[in-house]
């Protein structure tokens, strides 16, 4: 019966879908109109000196960013907006390019509550697919709100709403901006998510949606990720045919050696819908880190450099004070010489399951 509930609503129309109007998933460091951000507030996410800590990442963020986009940022109310503005205020950030919009939301993670913003190349019209959000397969039930704060951003944005009514979240899906998408098995093929959709549907639905022709199915994700794999913690494009990968090199860290480096090798087969091998970009990984009375997903930290985020002229990466740290941040300058890397550190921001890309979501420029 379930299966059949879901199945019922496989049908494309093939004049209704954004592939079949012209629009696809632009590549992350293409232009952007703006970036969109929710405030941290969630007390249990982030209780007390966390949340001034992740604050103070959200600060340095919007300094960088404006520089070179608009911000748009989410408050419950005016109250909460004036708050927001005070804390900028006082932190010596400008006004500049900073919109603030009456969307009520739970907690920070717009990338995957928040809808997948699609650009028709032809026209230059951006439009919004805005996916089911569950709140991770149904983990949390405290944040299944922030489903109508994603639709609360699509209407915001004033362009055109696709529902494809299925679950899907940001953080699952990374595009090369031609038609290629990355994601993981374990995250899409997951039964908290679509139970009744097979993978050829679910390929299809990232087709018919995103624009794309060719889906690269990695594996598994980091330990302690409460996501069930993101691709974003991973994998992350940085070009048409290049890839920056996540790897392990210490083997007693047995899940991320094994699950990284089998990742990395199914990338080595992949091609782009072009045709193209891809350029892979080895990216280290953190020293493991244990937060035993963590609320989220156990007590290992998913610390990843893979959850950068990339604004028009800068590109914003967590660190964590470890031996590493330095080592990436050399590898994402090299990668992106044009553009100003911004180090900020992250375990406050990680102790709630996520980072700075989780937090973030691109809109193209029309």
């Amino acid at each position: 019966m379930n299966r059949q509930k879901n199945l019922s609503h496989y049908v494309f129309k093939r004049d209704e879908t954004p592939a079949s109007l012209g629009f696809r998933m632009p590549a992350e460091w293409e232009g952007h109109e703006g970036t969109w951000l929710s405030w941290p507030k969630d007390p249990v996410t982030f209780p007390g000196k966390a949340r001034e800590a992740v604050e103070g990442v959200f600060i340095k963020a919007v300094k960088a960013l404006q520089m070179g986009e608009k911000v748009f940022i989410l408050a419950d109310n005016e109250d909460r907006e004036n708050y927001i503005r005070d804390i900028l205020q006082t932190s010596g950030v400008s006004s500049n390019n900073i919109f603030f919009h009456k969307i009520k939301s739970v907690d920070v993670w717009i990338r995957d509550y928040g809808p997948t913003f699609v650009k028709n190349r032809q026209t230059n019209t951006v439009a919004v697919v805005k996916w089911k959000f569950n709140a991770w397969g149904g983990k949390y039930k405290a944040f299944m709100p922030d489903d109508r704060a994603g639709m609360e951003v699509a209407r915001h944005s004033k362009v055109q709403i696709f529902k494809p009514d299925i679950v899907m979240e940001g953080g699952a899906i990374e595009s090369n901006g031609e038609g290629t998408i990355l994601t993981t098995e374990q995250c899409l093929l997951n039964k908290n998510r679509n139970p009744g959709l097979t993978k050829t549907q679910i390929e299809d639905y990232l087709k018919h949606y995103l624009g794309a022709h060719t889906i690269i199915w990695l594996k598994e994700g980091i330990e302690g990720d409460d996501t069930d794999g993101h691709v974003d913690d991973i994998a992350r494009f940085v070009g048409k045919n290049r890839v920056l990968c996540a790897l392990e090199n210490d083997k007693r860290d047995k899940h991320n050696y094994q699950a990284l480096n089998h990742n990395y090798k199914l990338l080595q087969k992949a091609k782009t819908s072009q045709g193209e091998k891809l350029e892979i970009i080895k990216l280290p990984m953190p020293e493991p880190i244990l937060f035993p009375k963590r609320p989220f997903a156990g007590p290992r930290l998913p610390l990843s450099y893979a959850n950068f985020y990339i604004g028009n002229t800068c590109i914003i990466i967590p660190v964590f004070g470890c031996k590493t740290d330095d080592k990436a941040l050399s590898i994402m300058q090299g990668v992106f010489p044009d553009r100003e890397i911004v180090p900020v550190y992250s375990l406050p921001f990680v102790y709630g399951s996520g980072a700075i890309h989780c937090a973030t979501q691109q809109q193209p420029k029309s």
